[in-house]
């Protein structure tokens, strides 16, 4: 709901993202709905784009004064939305001044029917609807990044699909990956069959071969925010070598607490240096058949 973007900043991230933001606002899935799985590192959610609704989000937005941090918004759809795309391009226009750069999330698993959005005619219908209105925008002089939210769970086959339709339209980038429901993953916690999204550690090799896979399909030439797994500053360092241009994190903060965010940057810090990088951006993808 945007409410705390001051104070997440000060813990020293390079850029935040909000959401997921509905149009309408909604309560999301019954309680419980957030399981943490103590033994495996790991939350199962099934939120359900609980939110204030995007002209709420914004408001709070706008409220602030602010500073060099980048902003990106999630942008999701409403549970019972006969037409999802309606209400992607409604978070465009509500948060066209308000963010940095825009996720279109079409990877949640506890919206029924919006993983359909990444089988591979729709995906290329609802980029169409998506690219049209990036070219309205520029028509007011406004450009604005969107990247695409994508599934772990999806074939590496898919993947390849769904970056080359990603390329062809010329989208900016891919948010890889979200969370799970993969029930291969061995999992310990008693919370293990809960339904929902899984995030946290047991994913963190699956989103990394898609990162590898997605940077080795399109050269290099598709930024990817690399999400997934992240707890440690070697996981930061092998998902940034495996292809992705900037990481996120959210199940870490719970098991590590603030920290974890000094501790990757002093980590990454270290390991540019070892490796005789001058930046990190030089370390992007550099081990990309690692993990392949």
């Amino acid at each position: 709901n945007a409410e705390a973007i001051l104070g997440i900043n000060k813990l020293g991230f390079g850029f935040l993202e909000v959401g997921s933001v509905t149009p309408v606002s909604q309560r999301g899935n019954s309680k419980p709905r957030l399981f943490r799985l103590l033994e495996d590192s790991a939350v199962i959610n099934r939120m359900g784009f609980n939110n204030l609704g995007s002209k709420r989000v914004s408001q709070n937005i706008k409220k602030l004064k602010k500073n060099s941090f980048v902003l990106g918004v999630n942008l999701g759809a409403n549970k019972d939305s006969y037409d999802f795309s309606k209400d992607y391009i409604a978070g465009i226009g509500t948060f066209k001044f308000a963010a940095d750069y825009l996720v279109i999330n079409i990877s949640s698993p506890n919206t029924p029917g919006l993983r359909g959005l990444q089988e591979e005619n729709s995906y290329r219908n609802l980029i169409n609807v998506i690219c049209l209105e990036k070219n309205n925008l520029l028509l007011e002089g406004i450009q604005l990044p969107i990247f695409i939210k994508i599934s772990p769970d999806i074939s590496l086959e898919h993947l390849k699909r769904i970056i080359d339709a990603s390329q062809e339209k010329k989208i900016d980038g891919l948010v890889i990956s979200n969370t799970s429901t993969n029930k291969n993953l061995k999992l310990s916690s008693k919370f293990k069959n809960e339904i929902g999204g899984i995030s946290g550690s047991p994913i963190f090799s699956r989103s990394t071969k898609a990162v590898a896979m997605a940077f080795k399909h399109s050269n290099g030439e598709i930024p990817i925010i690399g999400v997934g797994g992240i707890s440690s500053g070697i996981d930061a360092y092998e998902k940034i070598c495996a292809g992705a241009s900037v990481i996120q994190i959210y199940t870490s903060l719970i098991y590590r607490g603030p920290n974890i965010v000094n501790e990757i940057k002093d980590f990454l810090l270290f390991k540019i240096k070892e490796d005789n990088f001058k930046s990190i951006s030089e370390a992007v993808g550099s081990r990309n058949n690692d993990f392949l």
